[in-house]
């Protein structure tokens, strides 16, 4: 994934704070004993989102404990296991053997062929568990694919395409909440395109690469056009999650929702202002 869907830790309280990181560290040991060290080496803050917000539509089972790893070997850490975290683990693996398999076909990146052909027996094994979601991920590198070969400047387009994907992913089951959780991954799954595709416009336009945002950043508004699309999208975002019933940690995914997802976004804005 991208690293965008974070949170604003300075608006977190220590007691929420020690619970996102419970989440975290509890997605790094699921990671480990479902696809071993190569599986946890995939780690990232977006999925951990997913693990929080299935959590807490669904309330499964929880397991809490404390245990030591790499990163901390002397003091324990606490950390909870369920089967949403089981599920997010896996929606990782998948979407991390395609990131691979992608930079590879764009830059012929030795070490990202390498990292795909270690985590093939694990995506195998998702594939064949996940069919539907692990589909989802395959069309949209295609079409993604296409779209920048034919260099659209249709930022619905090229946003849609990874929102059509994540849809499918934030559906842990196909029952009455479907429907929301399809349009929360649908808006957030554009965010996180167009914020990343804004974060490398400057890069991508000094290599002659692709990015959806050339043909407007030449434009006096740009900066606030890009803005307001972002926060479009996060409006109809926050609009479907706000229809959940969800009380567990919800002050957690509204301070991710709300405010650390443009935690980012506010650096790049600052950055740009004292150049």
């Amino acid at each position: 994934m991208f690293g965008y869907v974070v949170t604003n830790q300075e608006e977190l309280k220590i007691r929420e704070y020690k619970e996102y990181r419970s989440f975290y560290c509890g997605l790094c040991h699921t990671l480990k004993e479902r696809h071993g060290i190569k599986g946890q080496m995939t780690l990232n803050y977006d999925m951990v989102f997913l693990a929080l917000l299935l959590t807490g539509l669904y309330e499964p089972e929880m397991k809490k404990s404390c245990k030591r790893c790499i990163v901390h070997p002397i003091e324990k850490h606490p950390i909870v296991k369920n089967e949403m975290l089981d599920y997010v683990s896996d929606m990782n693996i998948l979407l991390s053997y395609y990131k691979l398999k992608d930079d590879w076909k764009d830059n012929k990146n030795v070490i990202k062929n390498a990292g795909a052909w270690i985590l093939k027996r694990d995506y195998d094994k998702v594939y064949k568990q996940y069919p539907r979601q692990a589909a989802a991920i395959r069309e949209y590198m295609e079409k993604l694919g296409d779209c920048e070969k034919r260099v659209s400047d249709n930022i619905d387009e090229a946003a849609g395409l990874t929102g059509d994907m994540m849809a499918e992913l934030f559906v842990y089951r196909e029952d009455e909440w479907q429907q929301s959780l399809r349009k929360i991954g649908f808006y957030l799954g554009k965010f996180v395109y167009l914020l990343d595709a804004y974060d490398d416009l400057k890069s991508d336009i000094k290599k002659n690469q692709y990015n959806v945002w050339k043909s407007y950043c030449e434009e006096p508004d740009f900066r606030d056009k890009a803005e307001k699309i972002l926060t479009m999208m996060m409006s109809e975002c926050c609009r479907e999650f706000e229809k959940l019933p969800i009380l567990y940690d919800v002050n957690i995914l509204r301070n991710i929702l709300y405010a650390g997802v443009f935690v980012k976004f506010d650096s790049m804005k600052q950055e740009n202002t004292n150049e």
